[in-house]
């Protein structure tokens, strides 16, 4: 349903935002150390770490991954991001009420 694939997305960005926040908190981090903080199967902190680095949000390194410039400016805006989701999701809401 259409339902799913939302709720699958946001599994997915919620596992990305756990990363992140590990990554941010402990850098540089591997895959070991983020599977065994995170309880997360390897498999999923790599492609969670490929998505993150894809988006310029995390870099690789000798020891582990690290943030990037763009880290500050994307977690300075996320609040904001997230508000703006949350009024959508009111919205659609409010849509499902109705019918």
């Amino acid at each position: 349903m259409l339902i799913n694939k939302l709720e699958t997305e946001l599994d997915m960005l919620e596992r990305h935002f756990l990363i992140l926040k590990y990554v941010i908190e402990q850098e540089p981090i591997g895959i070991m150390k983020l599977s065994e903080v995170t309880g997360l199967p390897k498999h999923k902190v790599r492609y969670s770490l490929r998505v993150l680095e894809h988006e310029g949000l995390i870099g690789p390194s000798m020891h582990g991954a690290v943030t990037t410039e763009k880290t500050k400016i994307f977690v300075d805006t996320l609040e904001e991001k997230i508000d703006n989701l949350d009024k959508k999701f009111e919205e659609v809401k409010r849509l499902g009420k109705e019918i």
